[in-house]
């Protein structure tokens, strides 16, 4: 249950003159209404769509980004079981040639440089299909291939956090979307979802206006629960929402979404990453806690942007309570967990 208004049809992110939050916007929404019109405002306009699949030891990520002084285009994979890990970027100064759209998923994310290359293109089909080519630190080629469906009926969470009627973010978080694909390092191809075991899509947009000192947890997991029962998705997040009277807590049970008004309670040890993260709902909606493999751990200095970031992925364990259903039990639920402290 949650206390924030709840839209159910197509409303603009800004005003007319694209550097104020609609008021109308505020809220959340179960399928993507938000229309990210944003005039202006150079320096604080930030525009991303970061996609994860989770994939068994594998997880494979790419994300094509615009933050105003720098665009960025990257894949990054790493092998849960071995500690491998690899992929291949670009970045663009002040983001040149970097488009993305007012719709999120309404047009082609390309770009194409030497020695690297993604595409992310959403078809009428409910598909998001994303082909990308690198070459690694070795020499060898990199090469992903994948397809992320969403299924019938599928819900995500949408939601706008507004700090200000200047300084606001809209987000879709989209958990548990069935993948397929295959990652080629060299000579050595990985493939997932369908026959090859379960594979689960993640997509974090984000479109907005934000302060220049920034602080976040994200989580999020996928998987189902026994044999044949139902698909479990979790959505949690922390600290940049606090006091703005919205969340973006939310958790799935096949497609179906449960919002969470309530700040979740995060309890972990920044220094100590690979320890358990714990993450609970004050109102009893959920209960979990992620046992950690590895912490993908970046840290950047450069001029006006400096970020820490700490993401460990691991498997989740807990209970959630969906709406209209008794507690759901489970082990083994692929994820992660992170937190990142920003200057940008």
């Amino acid at each position: 249950m949650t206390h924030e208004r709840e839209i159910t049809s197509v409303v603009d992110l800004c005003t007319d003159d694209g550097r104020h939050l609609n008021p109308a916007a505020r809220g959340w929404s179960r399928h993507p209404f938000h229309r990210a019109n944003l005039r202006g405002g150079w320096g604080r306009t930030k525009r991303w769509d970061y996609w994860a699949i989770l994939a068994g030891d594998l997880v494979v990520s790419f994300l094509y980004a615009d933050i105003d002084y720098l665009g960025l285009a990257e894949v990054w994979w790493v092998d849960l079981a071995t500690g491998r890990t690899g992929g291949g970027g670009v970045t663009r100064p002040l983001g040149s040639g970097m488009i993305l759209p007012d719709l999120p998923g309404s047009v082609p994310l390309r770009i194409d440089r030497p020695g690297f290359s993604l595409e992310i293109l959403d078809d009428s089909d409910r598909l998001t299909h994303v082909a990308a080519s690198w070459t690694e630190q070795d020499g060898s080629p990199g090469r992903l291939f994948a397809s992320i469906d969403t299924p019938r009926g599928h819900e995500s969470l949408n939601a706008v956090i507004p700090w200000s009627d200047r300084r606001f973010q809209y987000t879709r978080k989209d958990q548990a979307r069935p993948a397929t694909g295959e990652l080629q390092i060299g000579d050595t191809a990985r493939r997932f979802g369908g026959d090859h075991g379960d594979a689960w899509g993640v997509l974090d947009v984000g479109r907005g206006r934000w302060p220049y000192n920034t602080r976040w947890n994200w989580g999020g997991g996928a998987g189902r629960v026994g044999a044949d029962g139902p698909v479990v998705g979790l959505q949690l997040g922390g600290k940049w929402t606090a006091g703005t009277g919205f969340t973006e807590n939310s958790i799935t049970l096949d497609g179906r979404l449960t919002k969470i008004g309530d700040e979740l309670v995060w309890d972990y040890d920044w220094n100590h990453p690979m320890r358990a993260w714990r993450v609970t709902d004050p109102g009893g909606r959920l209960g979990l806690v992620l046992t950690t493999r590895y912490d993908k751990h970046s840290r950047i200095r450069a001029l006006l942007l400096a970020t820490e970031t700490h993401q460990v992925f691991g498997t989740w364990s807990g209970f959630v309570t969906p709406d209209d259903h008794d507690p759901i039990v489970f082990e083994g639920l692929l994820g992660f967990a992170e937190e990142s402290r920003s200057r940008w």
